[in-house]
């Protein structure tokens, strides 16, 4: 029952498991939807001195009104994040139309779950949260994990310690818009990240624009905003 196809007598498949375990050691992601954008935020681990930062993403653009982020084995996501982007293009160019935010996710959550089904292969060790625009400009904020299941969230976290940003966020929760959504999110973020605004990476979409990705600078404006309240 070690093998990944193979089910324990009380029904549990360990592979899958010990992926979900190896998301809850990935840094923290946690996204929240607002009215009128959707805010992304992680955990930024401090990288080494002479490293270029812009190499290290959690945040990746899936088309132009869809991107993910994600909690768990970088390696994996950046295969899993391949394959999804060429999904996104192929279904233009069959369709004529942008895919719905749902039709990604459940295409993302099926590579996953074939990944848990079939022999010399193991589960991807990632959960993510994926976030856009329908064609309607309706926000959608989704989660898959590692077994292939996906849901719908008002606002979500992932990763690391992300038991205690749930809680947090169910606390808190409020429909909000503009830069009270931000603000949400970062105050999450800053429940498990030590060290405040320099750890933390947050990306904003809003309808019928590019990804926007905060500088430091943005990012210490939004916490001393925070702080002063």
């Amino acid at each position: 029952d070690r093998a990944i196809t193979v089910f324990s007598p009380d029904g549990h498949l360990f592979q899958v498991e010990y992926a979900l375990e190896a998301v809850r050691k990935g840094t923290t992601a946690v996204g929240v939807r607002g009215t009128d954008l959707i805010v992304l935020g992680v955990e930024k681990k401090s990288t080494a001195k002479l490293q270029e930062e812009r190499t290290v993403r959690k945040i990746h653009v899936l088309d132009d009104h869809c991107c993910l982020a994600f909690a768990g084995l970088t390696a994996d996501a950046r295969v899993l994040i391949n394959k999804a982007r060429i999904e996104c293009q192929s279904y233009k160019l069959t369709m004529e139309d942008r895919v719905s935010i749902e039709y990604i996710t459940r295409y993302i959550a099926g590579v996953q779950q074939k990944y848990t089904q079939s022999g010399g292969v193991r589960p991807f060790g990632i959960s993510t949260l994926i976030v856009g625009f329908d064609a309607d400009g309706t926000p959608r904020l989704y989660q898959t994990d590692p077994a292939g299941t996906y849901s719908a969230w008002k606002a979500n976290a992932t990763g690391r310690n992300s038991k205690t940003v749930r809680e947090f966020l169910e606390k808190n929760y409020t429909e909000t818009s503009g830069d009270e959504t931000v603000k949400l999110a970062v105050r999450a973020l800053l429940e498990v990240v030590e060290s405040g605004g320099r750890n933390v990476e947050i990306a904003v979409l809003r309808a019928g624009q590019p990804l926007q990705i905060y500088d430091e600078k943005q990012v210490e404006a939004v916490v001393s905003a925070i702080e002063a309240e």
